[in-house]
């Protein structure tokens, strides 16, 4: 399963959703999906639609405007703290994703291995070790919450995607549609073919 966000913050559209649009699967079944950039709702409809679909991997994609490469998650932390409201003007401060639950959890993708086959296929990528605060974050961490209390034979993590070209942002970094729609094909291949991650560094120093 493969899902985007719809367009928030004032823009017309969103490349993640976009991008999923544009995905042929490649030696695989794919459900896809455009989850509403809203806290709460958005988890509750990816929960929805894994009860229905009963997928082997969620990959989740959303925007990151401003980053230069596509990015994998690592790291979901339990906070929403949003800089700006979302799209029902809902706009948390200092709140866990789950009440109770724990502090942060890992991602389940290969990531490291993930980024090692975009390499290989020219398109920037890298590891991230954070997914912020917002809806992106919030539906990162609802995923693994429900795939460690519901569903456990789920794989799923989180990839943060750069503007599109068309989107207008002249002055920030971009990647075209067609090639970010390849790299999901690629995490999502990467992550059916492994079961382990590759053991190399993605660490920084800040």
């Amino acid at each position: 399963m493969l899902t985007g966000f719809e367009p928030f913050g004032g823009d017309d559209t969103n490349p993640s959703w976009d991008a999923v649009r544009r995905v042929t699967p490649d030696g695989y079944e794919l459900t896809t999906a455009e989850l509403p950039c809203e806290f709460g709702a958005s988890v509750a409809a990816l929960r929805e639609l894994v009860v229905r679909h009963s997928p082997d991997v969620v990959v989740c994609a959303g925007l990151a405007g401003g980053r230069d490469a596509v990015t994998l998650e690592r790291v979901a932390v339990n906070l929403d703290d949003a800089r700006i409201p979302d799209n029902a003007g809902r706009q948390p401060i200092d709140v866990p994703v789950v009440e109770g639950g724990p502090a942060a959890y890992f991602t389940t993708l290969p990531v490291k291995a993930c980024v090692s086959a975009l390499h290989g296929a020219d398109i920037p990528a890298a590891v991230s070790h954070t997914a912020g605060t917002f809806v992106c974050n919030h539906v990162f961490y609802g995923l693994l919450h429900l795939i460690a209390t519901e569903f456990p034979e789920v794989r799923g993590g989180f990839v943060h995607v750069p503007y599109a070209p068309e989107q207008g942002y002249d002055n920030a970094p971009s990647l075209p549609l067609p090639t970010t729609a390849r790299a999901l094909d690629l995490i999502i291949r990467t992550t059916i073919a492994r079961s382990t991650d590759l053991r190399t560094t993605a660490g920084t120093l800040h």
